[in-house]
């Protein structure tokens, strides 16, 4: 048995390959949220494993149900309400903190092509699927690091940052503007300080050329009216 043959039987809507294929969807998506894990996510392995299996049977059972003769179902109806389903459920993992990050959307967004990864394994598109399920560990492994990197020595950076109240925040503006950066905008958070008198700004920095945040957070920690920073 040649390995075209056995794609050819793993593609088909045979019972025993059909089992096969969820076991797959199962599996590769344990291991998306493995990866997940490792990077103290909170959907994990059980979430993508879970969400790429029931994409896989939904698009199954739709196909069988295609295949019924005298039922007349509509073969897009199904996928199209688990696509809409995932949305529900990866919205549940962004959060906007109270220092404005926004959490969750790469997590969101792997649930969301897990699932599609899941409906093409299960719908016999095993070939695209096993593409899909590839793509998706290189962008949350490969990708996330190169974005890293452009954004660790970007020109725009937006900083977290606990001043003294007294004189503190003028204080900031004018060594921003000695150093020739320029302010895009300067809020005031509602975090809790870890000091009573100190004041808590969100602040945009526009460098007009690249430069290293780690540097640049680094020179405002040796600030004495700056108690706290980081980059958010």
């Amino acid at each position: 048995m040649n390995l075209t043959t056995i794609i050819e039987f793993l593609e088909s809507p045979n019972d025993i390959a059909v089992a096969i294929r969820l076991i797959l969807a199962t599996l590769f998506g344990s291991l998306v949220g493995w990866e997940r894990v490792v990077k103290r996510h909170n959907a994990g392995i059980k979430t993508f494993a879970l969400v790429s299996l029931g994409s896989a049977v939904a698009t199954s059972l739709n196909i069988f149900l295609a295949m019924m003769p005298g039922l007349n179902a509509d073969v897009s109806r199904i996928p199209a309400g688990v696509v809409s389903g995932i949305g529900f459920l990866g919205a549940g993992t962004i959060l906007v903190t109270g220092r404005q990050q926004i959490k969750g959307l790469t997590t969101a967004a792997s649930l969301w092509v897990t699932s599609c990864m899941g409906m093409a394994i299960g719908g016999g598109y095993l070939i695209i699927g096993i593409a899909c399920f590839f793509l998706i560990m290189i962008a949350n492994l490969v990708l996330v690091r190169l974005s890293k990197r452009v954004e660790e020595s970007s020109k725009y950076i937006t900083i977290y940052i606990e001043v003294n109240k007294s004189g503190g925040v003028k204080k900031l503006s004018k060594w921003i503007n000695d150093h020739n950066y320029s302010i895009s905008s300067m809020t005031k958070s509602k975090e809790k300080t870890l000091q009573s008198q100190d004041a808590a700004l969100i602040v945009d920095v526009d460098f007009d050329t690249m430069r290293s945040h780690k540097d640049f957070l680094h020179s405002l920690t040796e600030l004495e009216f700056v108690n706290y920073v980081e980059e958010i």
